[in-house]
């Protein structure tokens, strides 16, 4: 059984996910791995048998996706031809985790494509939504990976096609403690508005983590440093509190060290409003941007205990399970 995975490589979601999933795959069939993208940060324990550019986003330093850098460095053409070239009729199963580059090539090649994502979760119509619509955002979500079946991974379980997060062994197995500092991954602000922002709570201590800086810059009671997985999880497994985007791998990790959890979501980026939209309905605050409005709503939090309590079994290989007595299972009498 020849199974190929692919990877969205944009962020560090997918990639962190991909470290619990392939393993398990790989004890269940042959497996090949791809990857597109072009803004991750993790370093993967795997081969890695295709590398494509892919159609990613850009993240930029003002809160949000840079949309004139997403389309400056969108190659088109050679998207194109990563979707020829793939050869995804070698393949018994195709796994896509919001990948592009996969799922249109079996698109354009009528084969069937399964999508294991977060994605998949938040289009789902039992999942919170913003309270206003955005059609192109929607559209983009739909279209960007299209698959033939969807299983996906949400905050909670609001439907039977979606299960609750993949959190790593790593995060799962590690000591828990509250050293009193805060944890911040914002990757969509530059360094320069961190500070500025974070300098107001001068009794903070801050560990923020760049994705715009190879050194570590320290600056009162502001530390600065480049992203490093160890040394984001330690400092998460040891803050008070964790300031992030409303992504879905960084705040799914937080809530189940049951940390205090502050989310921003990236302007330009419908999902993060999903996500957000979904977080606030658990009870987790949510504000629109480090604006200096929103100061009070961040001094409450800092000064609040509140603990969103959360219940995130290991359900990896029942998900994968599923997927090959369902998919598999039609493959027989060609096998």
């Amino acid at each position: 059984m020849k199974v190929l995975y692919a990877i969205q490589g944009t962020g560090n979601g997918h990639l962190s996910r991909s470290m619990d999933i392939v393993p398990l795959l790989k004890n269940m069939a042959e497996v090949d791995i791809l990857v597109s993208g072009i803004q991750g940060d993790l370093s993967l324990p795997f081969p890695v048998k295709y590398k494509c550019h892919g159609m990613g986003f850009v993240f930029g330093k003002n809160g949000g996706v840079d949309l004139w850098k997403t389309f400056y460095k969108s190659n088109f053409r050679k998207f194109l031809k990563e979707v020829n070239n793939l050869p995804v009729e070698d393949y018994d199963l195709v796994i896509t985790d919001f990948e592009p580059v996969t799922a249109w090539a079996c698109y354009l090649r009528d084969k069937p494509c399964v999508g294991l994502s977060h994605q998949a979760a938040v289009l789902a119509s039992q999942a919170p939504k913003t309270e206003s619509s955005d059609m192109v955002g929607r559209l983009i979500l739909k279209q960007y990976a299209p698959v033939t079946e969807q299983y996906g991974f949400h905050f909670k379980s609001f439907n039977d096609n979606i299960y609750t997060p993949v959190i790593r062994q790593q995060v799962r197995n590690i000591e828990v403690t509250n050293k009193g500092h805060y944890t911040v991954y914002l990757p969509a602000y530059d360094d320069a508005r961190l500070i500025k922002q974070l300098s107001n709570f001068k009794d903070v201590k801050w560990e923020v983590f760049s994705k715009h800086n190879k050194k570590v810059l320290k600056h009162r009671n502001i530390t600065i440093q480049p992203i490093n997985n160890e040394k984001f999880i330690n400092s998460m497994a040891s803050s008070a509190g964790v300031l992030c985007g409303a992504g879905f791998e960084t705040p799914a990790e937080a809530l189940f060290m049951k940390k205090k959890l502050l989310v921003i979501p990236m302007k330009n980026q419908y999902e993060q409003q999903l996500n957000a939209a979904a977080l606030k309905s658990m009870g987790v605050p949510v504000i629109k941007s480090l604006k200096d409005k929103h100061e009070e709503t961040i001094i409450n939090w800092l000064n609040s205990d509140h603990i969103v309590e959360v219940n995130y079994p290991n359900e990896t290989q029942e998900v994968l399970d599923r997927i090959f007595k369902q998919h598999v299972m039609e493959l027989i009498p060609q096998l």
